[in-house]
């Protein structure tokens, strides 16, 4: 269950760099929100076209191949909408063109939370985790002025606040949620990232991660968050 006292949004989005992040971070709670019909939308900043040990696999390929993994899990957990930003793998960099391209994002489909990646996690090794912290930081930002990016603004497009944000990854968690009940659907989705996961102990990991975070609270398993209100 959701955090007592916790409103849920309509529509939430996460915003990550890689096809698997979320399903590392943060999909036993998108599972979740979608059970309780939070309307749940996926934006990924790269297509994870570098991501193999696989000497022959080419880039556009394996960037094909991850992509329908990540509607496949995305599927599992209930998420209904996809945004590709097809950026290359380990090349994000935070700047004005990625912000709007974010903004563009979140005013398309107007999520009231967005999940992210801690972009202030300390000893965060991947760039691209760390932009893309950032840039979903920068985006929110942007999308609520009508003043930034205007020429997005066209078609009846208009600026959309986003008022709450939950960061994933993150070292200082300050809101959990009780996802005993869709841990499952999380193993599942993670399983449909086939390319990826050659160990399957990895699952067992993932259990164990969340049985230690929900142990505080004494519930079976949890995914903590730092949780941001931005007003």
């Amino acid at each position: 269950m959701a955090r007592s006292g916790f409103e849920l949004p309509k529509r939430a989005m996460a915003i990550f760099a890689h096809p698997d992040d979320a399903e590392f971070g943060c999909s036993a709670t998108v599972a979740l929100f979608a059970e309780m019909g939070v309307h749940m939308i996926y934006c990924l900043l790269t297509s994870g076209n570098k991501g193999t040990h696989d000497l022959e696999m080419p880039p556009d390929k394996l960037a094909q191949i991850r992509e329908e993994e990540q509607r496949t899990a995305g599927a599992v957990l209930g998420v209904k909408d996809f945004v590709f930003l097809r950026h290359d793998d380990g090349e994000l960099e935070v700047s004005m063109a990625m912000r709007g391209e974010v903004s563009k994002a979140i005013r398309d489909c107007k999520p009231d939370l967005v999940f992210t990646q801690d972009p202030w996690r300390p000893y965060q090794i991947h760039p691209d985790h760390r932009v893309a912290g950032w840039s979903a930081m920068d985006g929110v930002i942007a999308a609520r002025d009508h003043l930034f990016f205007p020429e997005q603004l066209r078609d009846g497009l208009t600026h959309h606040r986003v008022p709450r944000v939950l960061l994933f990854g993150t070292a200082e968690p300050n809101i959990w949620f009780d996802v005993s009940r869709t841990m499952e659907k999380k193993i599942e989705a993670l399983r449909a990232h086939v390319s990826q996961i050659r160990n399957p102990g990895i699952y067992d990991r993932m259990r164990a991660w969340a049985a230690m975070t929900g142990r505080a609270w004494g519930i079976d398993s949890a995914e903590g968050f730092r949780y941001l209100e931005l007003g």
